[in-house]
């Protein structure tokens, strides 16, 4: 059976082996050329590792311990992964990220309503910076990423969730817990 032998998918056998063609391009291109300009998040087995290799690397270069470092995020609106040609100057750009429950209005820059009859909405690109003893802004729904639409899974040795990846600051002009009233998730990979 694949899917106890492969990663944590929710696809079929046939969406999920072109899945496995993409990341295995995906890592490929990363072998042979370095660190891409942008990050398929999607395209990680573990994309918390590559979370806290981020700001491990940000840690060691700036002399801070790691407890101290977490993420801002910035939105970039007016960007697609292929219009995104240089590296981000601190932290990383990344894409991927899907959400459910509502959409992410560029124009707004901030979580709106789902459009009738669309369950998943892609974000934008967004630059994870580090930042020592960030505290999260007003006005931002802390909004639960997954790897995929089950938001279960533990791992044996911890106790600790495979599928949760972390929290992600979404701007919002509402109480926040309406958001979480309403299920509002992001993730990584959808079922097709």
């Amino acid at each position: 059976n694949f899917e106890k032998k492969g990663y944590l998918s929710l696809k079929p056998l046939s969406s999920w082996s072109k899945d496995l063609v993409d990341r295995i391009k995906f890592v490929q291109q990363w072998v042979d050329g370095g660190l891409p300009i942008i990050i398929w998040l999607s395209g990680l087995f573990f994309p918390q590792a590559f979370f806290t290799g981020t700001l491990q690397n940000f840690a060691r270069s700036q002399q801070i311990a790691i407890d101290r470092l977490g993420f801002s995020f910035n939105f970039l609106n007016d960007q697609t992964p292929e219009t995104i040609t240089e590296k981000a100057e601190k932290g990383v750009h990344t894409f991927g990220i899907f959400f459910e429950g509502c959409r992410y209005d560029r124009k707004l820059a901030r979580l709106e309503d789902a459009y009738p009859k669309v369950l998943y909405d892609e974000m934008p690109p967004c630059n994870f910076v580090p930042e020592a003893d960030r505290k999260p802004p007003p006005g931002m729904y802390e909004c639960p990423i997954y790897k995929v639409l089950s938001r279960k899974g533990t791992l044996m040795t911890t106790g600790h969730s495979t599928n949760f990846v972390l929290n992600l600051d979404t701007p919002t002009d509402r109480d926040p817990a309406s958001w979480i009233r309403g299920g509002v998730a992001g993730f990584l990979a959808l079922k097709d």
